[in-house]
């Protein structure tokens, strides 16, 4: 065991599962690669969980932090700060009219628009609503609520009692939803692309269809884009490929490249639901997190960015398709965008170590399926070069 794997295993609560001798320990990146303490170079297809969207220690991102950082770090909330109000003004501007919430995770921007479906529905819905409806193998989060906002059982062991008031309906059948709505109803709450769920898009038919059925029994329409947001899909946001837009988005990930911050939307009538007291964060839209984000969102907009993002998730989900069929154990490519999964029979997390000491970063959910979400300014040769590292291991479970 190396030095960094006694002090961790000594000091640091196991909440991450890492693997002495199989999980790298990196000191440095750059654009779409990281390095290790020994100097060996890998290449990064996750992106720190669809977090470093622009890549590695990104110059205008770096410059940002440095410049910020001179000026001033953090003051309290109960101060104005010019960056908070640049960056809510870029979100509400690019999204729909409303009003931003600024926190430090996408799990407490799941929290502040469950907190704000429910006082909202009291104040303004005939105060008979409370329950929120989300889809099962669904993820929201690791905090008491967004757990129980989760639709998969196995987050829910030993915390129990969840929290009451949440029902879940099975992803991509509005049938099951439309039945789960009652009087105390006041949200449906899903993510249009299901992450850690597995890489399931949502059809066109069932975003159209939770947006009428909200619509008509007057409920709230979330939509949790804290990993399909931020220009993964090849969008700015996710739902906007469907032409729907929700009451409330929440963001996270992307959001800072790297920098903690996370980020709720939410349609400006809706906002009056919150008032002074009711919800806070005493580190939400600090100074340095908001100027990083802003350099983030400001790269995103850039004319064409978004449009390259398209165009080359299309070829390396079409490289993705061609080995799925060359080799035998390929399943299934799915995602949209640079959110993207190989299904495989066999031991994914096998073909994780192999790419691990192939120099390719990349992740197992659920045992068998292999999920891409790359930096969304990689190269082309980059790309190809991952492609022939899955190849070579592929070829070694045939």
């Amino acid at each position: 065991m190396s030095s960094i794997q006694e002090q961790e295993s000594k000091y640091i609560i196991n909440t991450y599962g890492r693997s002495p001798g199989e999980t790298p320990f990196f000191v440095k990146g750059e654009g779409s690669y990281l390095w290790d303490e020994k100097g060996r170079k890998y290449l990064d297809m996750v992106s720190g969980l669809a977090v470093n969207v622009l890549g590695h220690c990104p110059s205008q991102l770096v410059e940002a932090i440095k410049e910020q950082s001179a000026r001033l770090i953090h003051c309290s909330n109960l101060y104005y700060t010019q960056p908070q109000v640049d960056l809510a003004r870029l979100l509400v501007e690019n999204s729909f009219p409303g009003k931003a919430f600024f926190c430090n995770s996408g799990a407490e921007a799941n929290e502040a628009a469950i907190k704000l479906a429910r006082k909202y529905s009291r104040l303004y819905s005939e105060g008979k609503g409370h329950e929120i409806i989300t889809a099962k193998n669904s993820f929201h989060g690791r905090t008491m609520a967004t757990i129980t906002a989760t639709g998969q059982p196995k987050y829910h062991e030993g915390f129990d009692p969840m929290l009451p008031g949440f029902k879940y309906a099975t992803f991509n059948d509005l049938e099951t939803f439309s039945s789960l709505v009652g009087e105390k109803t006041c949200a449906i709450m899903v993510e249009p692309l299901q992450g850690e769920g597995g890489i399931h898009p949502g059809t066109q038919e069932f975003i159209e269809g939770l947006r009428e059925l909200c619509d008509k029994n007057n409920l709230l329409l979330i939509f949790d884009e804290v990993q399909c947001g931020m220009g993964r899909t090849g969008k700015l946001f996710a739902w906007e490929a469907y032409g729907i837009k929700p009451d409330i988005m929440t963001l996270a990930k992307g959001l800072g490249g790297g920098v903690p911050i996370g980020a709720m939307v939410a349609r400006e009538d809706i906002t009056r639901g919150f008032n002074p007291g009711d919800h806070a964060s005493t580190f939400g839209g600090n100074p340095l997190a908001c100027a990083a984000a802003l350099a983030v969102m400001e790269t995103l907009l850039e004319n064409g960015f978004l449009e390259k993002v398209q165009e080359k998730s299309n070829y390396f989900k079409e490289k993705l398709e061609e080995l799925r069929d060359k080799h035998s154990l390929g399943k299934e490519v799915r995602g949209k965008g640079f959110m993207l999964a190989l299904e495989v029979e066999g031991d994914g997390k096998e073909i994780l170590k192999y790419c691990y000491g192939e120099g390719l970063i990349i992740n197992c959910i659920g045992g068998k399926i292999l999920r891409f979400l790359p930096p969304l300014n990689i190269s082309r040769e980059e790309m190809d070069s991952s492609l022939e590292i899955l190849d070579r291991v592929l070829s070694m479970f045939a």
